[in-house]
């Protein structure tokens, strides 16, 4: 297998555990007002953070052990679009840690919502910058 063929592999590890999270976070929502919105909010940011690294995987470009959106962010090229504002960077980044802990604030459906669409939005556009080749299923190159 060559370095590429190597790399396509491990970015489709982090594409498909995105993924997962992504169903996790749109199923869940739709649950309604019973909907637990932190848990939500939890695995639309993680869809996001996985991507971004699968994004890094592909540039080739080490990552920190972090779940802060804007430090992934910050590591991409600057010819690589914007994915993100910096709002909806900072409105991710606590959902990795701080919505799995007692004491943190309610989050309302509405905003569960956009995150899932920013998670959505972070997919299709990632998903856009890979060469085809990434995006076949395992084992097919």
């Amino acid at each position: 297998m060559t370095k590429r063929e190597q790399v396509y592999v491990v970015l489709r590890e982090w594409m498909e555990k995105a993924d997962h999270d992504l169903k996790t976070a749109s199923h869940t929502l739709t649950l309604g007002e019973q909907c637990p919105t932190d848990t939500v909010c939890f695995h639309a940011q993680q869809c996001v953070e996985k991507y971004l690294k699968a994004l890094l995987v592909l540039k080739q470009i080490h990552f920190p052990k972090t779940h802060d959106i804007e430090k992934l962010i910050a590591l991409l090229p600057a010819r690589v679009p914007t994915l993100l504002t910096k709002d909806e960077q900072a409105l991710l980044t606590p959902y990795a840690v701080a919505t799995r802990y007692p004491g943190w604030r309610e989050i309302p459906l509405a905003e569960a919502r956009r995150a899932v669409t920013l998670a959505r939005r972070v997919r299709k556009e990632v998903r856009r910058l890979l060469p085809k080749k990434a995006l076949r299923p395992k084992g097919r190159l």
